[in-house]
């Protein structure tokens, strides 16, 4: 499993997913531009110091992602308020690259057209959206109990 950012454009979120992707071993690819300096250095500068701990890959645009997605074979699943499937009646698998868009926008209908499932986490009514690194690590955290419950059931 995987975690890509499209565009991001606070800096403090894209450093509290670069850290839960380091703590849990997890690849992150930052779909650029984003709305900040995304260099190492801007990144240790905004005290980032787990950077050396990412796997971080950086695509300066989306159909540079595009392409690499589809030559790996890997199913894009967009996290989005737009969506009708509930995260939780999603079926993970580890070939999964979990999207988030833009805090101020998501992402473009391209986007949207191009994933193979959008999934929505449920909120109360009258309520934007969560933080994003935050339906990030709840996103993050039961795709790895659905994996890891799956694979300890295998022979």
């Amino acid at each position: 499993m995987r975690i890509a950012l499209f565009e991001p454009d606070i800096p403090q979120n894209t450093g509290t997913v670069l850290r839960l992707s380091a703590c849990l071993g997890l690849e992150i690819h930052l779909i650029e531009p984003a709305g900040f300096p995304t260099t190492d250095r801007a990144f240790r500068r905004a005290g980032m110091d787990y950077l050396d701990k990412v796997a971080l890959t950086r695509h300066n645009c989306w159909e540079s992602f595009s392409v690499w997605r589809n030559t790996e074979g890997l199913r894009l699943v967009l996290f989005t308020t737009k969506g009708e499937v509930p995260y939780l009646a999603h079926r993970f698998r580890p070939d999964d690259i979990l999207l988030f868009g833009r805090e101020s926008s998501g992402v473009p209908e391209k986007v949207h057209a191009a994933a193979d499932a959008r999934l929505v986490i449920p909120m109360r009514t009258g309520l934007r959206s969560l933080n994003v690194a935050t339906a990030c690590a709840m996103a993050v955290g039961e795709g790895i109990r659905q994996i890891n419950l799956r694979s300890e059931s295998e022979p």
